[in-house]
């Protein structure tokens, strides 16, 4: 990889982590063959420390953090399946319009069954994560809740 190409892919990262280290970083990407591969890896390695950064010098993020929280498959697949369901009715509206129909159709019964599906994921969340670690799972708990919210919103206010 060339000089100038690592400097750019060591400067997405916070300024905190790059002071710990950057040098090293820079001379591991200058030293090995970079490709396409390696910058989107660098790159999604950049996001993921500006959105939940390590602390205290330590690589490994504190698991029971909101951040890592999510990242449990039981907290991540109700929240992608409430967003699908709302995916679901937004283009079903953008498409057909939002007027009610005499048969529910195949959208309202992907909707219901993206819905449906999501409740054993939170309830294993749920009895898993409260006792272990009540407040971060509180919080993935209100953004489940938030998400389910999100995707019956244009439900109720268009009637369908």
């Amino acid at each position: 990889m060339n000089r100038v190409l690592a400097g750019l892919l060591t400067r997405l990262y916070p300024r905190p982590w790059r002071e710990r280290y950057g040098a090293e970083f820079e001379a591991l990407l200058l030293d090995g063959h970079g490709g396409l591969g390696t910058a989107a890896n660098v790159l999604w390695s950049a996001v993921c420390e500006r959105i939940s950064p390590t602390q205290g010098g330590k690589m490994n993020r504190d698991p029971f953090s909101l951040s890592s929280m999510t990242r449990q498959l039981s907290a991540f697949l109700p929240l992608a399946m409430s967003l699908t369901a709302l995916a679901v009715v937004l283009g079903h509206i953008a498409i057909y319009g939002a007027a009610r129909e005499a048969d529910e159709g195949a959208a309202a019964h992907i909707w219901q069954l993206l819905m449906a599906g999501q409740l054993p994921f939170v309830a294993f969340f749920a009895i898993k994560w409260l006792p272990r670690a009540p407040k971060p799972a509180l919080g993935v708990l209100a953004l489940q809740a938030g998400a389910v919210l999100a995707s019956m919103a244009p439900v109720l206010y268009f009637n369908l």
